[in-house]
């Protein structure tokens, strides 16, 4: 089975329409399965809730996607920053569709104009609801992701931890999404940071007993032999072989692109937050140059040379709250 992860962001009744919800925490999961080249393969909608209240759930579902589906009601801040937080993540795939309220109308030249600004130039823009045309443009990203990522059964393990829990007769089971390389049945596995080992006792994919779980799965990992304190939210769990391409930071000296529209200057005392791979890790700026030496309250995970970006923002800034994404960063 491939799957691939879409951001969504859109009213309950629009996500409802592409896919069967199975998840209705802060990020809602809606699933569509179809048949295809003689295989199982899915398309995992993801809605962050209570945008643009919080953006949490919006950085979260970023996290783990490779395409995008925005539903545009109208023309205000908070889809300018859905845009541009959708832009600092790197999605260079994805549908912008136009859905009025009624009585409402949404100019389609000046949304082009502003997805250009945004930097998501490669994203199509529909005029009306076409579910068949958002489910076929993701399956094409689908099918061009699996050739570009034809070796990607080599790169190192980086399951990020979403839940935990233990199951009476199975014992501690983590779920996450495989963010790169492949987890097996009977894996020895490891946690980042702790170094707490188990073995993989078995997998499942989307409700699945599977023996492989890839690039992508939402995965349920039951583990044995691995202490019940060992998982919390944003631990990353890796092989032994590939524990070393994730650092812990304490402190961290970085560069920042900067995101579109934003002029917000950075100060020493500046407070901002970073996300990546489910964290979301409160730090402090303390030198502010052509590089910016950050105090992280608590460790960040940083995985060398992740195509996933670290985003930066500040909760405090108005309805423009993504700063960038960082850029060379290095332990202090």
């Amino acid at each position: 089975m491939a799957v691939l992860n879409v951001l969504c962001v859109s009213t309950e009744d629009f996500a409802r329409n592409l896919g069967k919800r199975t998840d209705d925490r802060d990020v809602e999961s809606y699933i569509h399965k179809e048949m295809r080249n003689e295989q199982q393969d899915a398309l995992t909608f993801l809605r962050p809730r209570k945008h643009p209240e919080r953006i949490r759930p919006l950085l979260a579902a970023l996290d783990i996607s490779d395409a995008g589906v925005i539903q545009v009601q109208r023309i205000d801040s908070s889809l300018g920053e859905v845009l541009v937080a959708t832009s600092v993540a790197g999605l260079r795939n994805g549908t912008v569709v136009i859905d009025p309220e009624e009585g409402e109308w949404v100019d389609p030249d000046q949304l082009s104009t502003i997805i250009k600004q945004a930097g998501l130039e490669g994203w199509k823009i529909m005029s009306t609801v076409d579910v068949h045309a958002i489910r076929e443009q993701a399956w094409e990203t689908l099918d061009k992701k699996q050739k570009d990522s034809a070796n990607s059964t080599d790169a190192p393990l980086a399951i990020p931890v979403d839940q935990n829990f233990s199951v009476k007769g199975v014992g501690l089971v983590a779920i996450g999404t495989v963010q790169t390389g492949v987890v097996n049945k009977h894996d020895n596995l490891v946690t980042a940071p702790g170094g707490d080992t188990g073995v993989v006792r078995s997998l499942q994919v989307m409700d699945v007993d599977v023996d492989t779980a890839s690039e992508g799965d939402r995965v349920g990992v039951a583990l044995r032999n691995m202490k019940e304190n060992a998982l919390s939210r944003g631990i990353i769990l890796t092989r032994p072989e590939d524990v070393g391409h994730i650092e812990v930071h304490s402190s961290s000296s970085i560069q920042i692109e900067r995101a579109p529209f934003q002029k917000r200057s950075i100060e020493e005392g500046t407070v901002i937050h970073a996300s990546v791979d489910l964290q979301f890790v409160v730090g402090r700026c303390k030198e502010v140059g052509e590089r910016i030496h950050i105090n992280w309250d608590a460790p960040i995970l940083v995985r060398t040379g992740a195509s996933r970006r670290l985003i930066l923002s500040q909760l405090d800034a108005g309805s423009m709250r993504i700063l960038g994404h960082a850029t060379n960063i290095q332990s202090k």
